[in-house]
C-alpha cells in the first residue's frame, strides 16, 4: 500500500524526481517547440509519465483538501513546465476520482486561465472537465454554455472541446450551442463582431469537436455544417469534414 503524505512533501518529491531525470540538452528545443516562456527540464513525455506514475503510486494524499493543495503547489509554484504537467496528471489520477465534482471546476478554470496554451488546456478540457460533465450534466451543461461566451479565449476553447471522445454520450444540443456562440466573425467575409470567432484556436477547436463527433454521427455533423453555411470558417469546415469520403 502507498504511504500517505502531505501536499508540500509530495510536491517536493515530484520536483526532485523531475530534476533528477532532467536532460538539459533537450530542454531548449522543447521550450522552443511549445513557444513557452517557462523553461523545461528536458524530460520528455514517456519518462515523465513513468516517474509520475511511480511517485503517485508510492505516495498518496489523505483527502480532497490535500489533493487540491498539491495540484496548486505543483502548478502555481512551477519553475519548469514539466511541473505543471505533473499537476494536471495528479489532478486526473485515478486515486482521486472521487474529487471530480462540480465545485472542482473552480480549480480547473484557474488552470485553464493561467495555463493559456493548448498543451495544458486541451488535456484539462478533454479529460478533467469532460469526466465531470459526464457524471454531473445538470450542473455542468449550463456552466459550459456560460464558458462558451466567456471573456477568456481558453475558457471558450474548453467549452467547445469538452465533449471530445464522448461518442454516443455526447450532448448534440450542447455541442451546437457552444459552437454557435463562437461563429460570429469567424470567416473573412463576415464582420468580426467579437474577437473570438476569428481566433485560430477557436476555429481549430470547432473543427476538432465536429470531426470527432463525425465518427459517431456523420449525418448530424454534415447537417450542422450545411446549415451553418458561410458562418463556418474554412478551417473549421475542413477539419469537420476531414473524414468525409462521400
Amino acid at each position: 500500500m502507498p504511504d500517505e503524505i502531505g501536499p508540500h512533501e509530495l510536491a517536493t518529491i515530484v520536483r526532485q524526481r523531475i530534476a533528477e531525470a532532467a536532460d538539459p540538452a533537450k530542454a531548449p528545443s522543447m521550450q522552443a517547440y511549445m513557444k513557452s516562456e517557462m523553461p523545461y527540464r528536458g524530460v520528455t513525455a514517456q519518462p515523465l509519465g513513468r516517474l509520475l506514475k511511480e511517485a503517485y503510486a508510492e505516495w498518496t494524499l489523505p483527502d480532497e483538501q490535500s489533493w487540491h493543495e498539491a495540484v496548486l503547489l505543483l502548478w502555481d509554484e512551477a519553475e519548469f513546465r514539466e511541473e505543471r504537467y505533473a499537476a494536471t496528471t495528479l489532478a486526473g489520477h485515478r486515486l482521486y476520482r472521487e474529487h471530480q465534482q462540480p465545485h472542482t471546476l473552480e480549480l480547473y478554470r484557474h488552470l485553464v486561465e493561467t495555463g493559456a496554451w493548448w498543451d495544458h488546456v486541451d488535456g484539462i478540457a478533454t479529460h478533467l472537465v469532460r469526466d465531470i460533465l459526464v457524471v454531473h450534466r445538470d450542473d455542468l451543461t449550463p456552466m459550459m454554455r456560460e464558458w462558451a461566451v466567456d471573456d477568456d479565449l481558453w475558457i471558450r476553447r474548453t467549452a467547445v472541446i469538452c465533449q471530445v471522445g464522448l461518442k454516443d454520450r455526447l450532448d448534440q444540443r450542447l455541442l451546437a450551442d457552444v459552437i454557435d456562440a463562437n461563429l460570429d466573425g469567424s470567416t473573412r467575409t463576415t464582420p468580426p463582431k467579437s474577437p473570438y470567432g476569428r481566433e485560430f484556436f477557436i476555429r481549430k477547436a470547432v473543427g476538432w469537436a465536429l470531426r470527432d463527433h463525425f465518427r459517431t454521427d456523420p449525418d448530424w455533423v454534415l447537417a450542422y455544417v450545411d446549415e451553418r453555411g458561410a458562418r463556418l470558417s474554412g478551417l473549421s469546415r475542413r477539419e469537420a469534414l476531414k473524414h468525409n469520403v462521400g
